[in-house]
């Protein structure tokens, strides 16, 4: 059942992205906001990880949240709220990590 995994915390403070990286299917996605868009700074570790996770295609950031903490990606495709929804009603089910 593919699943859009979102992870708002972040990636620096406990280790809610390793374990949703672990835990992906092959259909799956995840979305970047609030603070877990850090992950994709550039040069940081977690940018690594994204980048080996094989997510092409499949990982997003919400834009307003990348704009906020001017970071810039080619990793994540930046999505707006509507794009969000999309994404929520694309997908099986919706997976929050809190």
């Amino acid at each position: 059942m593919p699943t859009l995994h979102v992870i708002s915390h972040s990636p620096f403070g406990d280790d809610r992205l390793d374990s949703c990286l672990r835990l992906l299917g092959s259909e799956d996605a995840l979305l970047l906001c609030g603070d877990a868009v850090y992950a994709l700074r550039d040069g940081s570790e977690t940018q690594r990880l994204l980048q080996s996770a094989g997510l092409e295609q499949r990982l997003f950031a919400l834009d307003e949240d990348l704009q906020a903490r001017a970071i810039t990606s080619e990793l994540a495709k930046a999505v707006d709220y509507q794009a969000f929804v999309t994404l929520s009603l694309h997908y099986d089910k919706v997976n929050s990590w809190l």
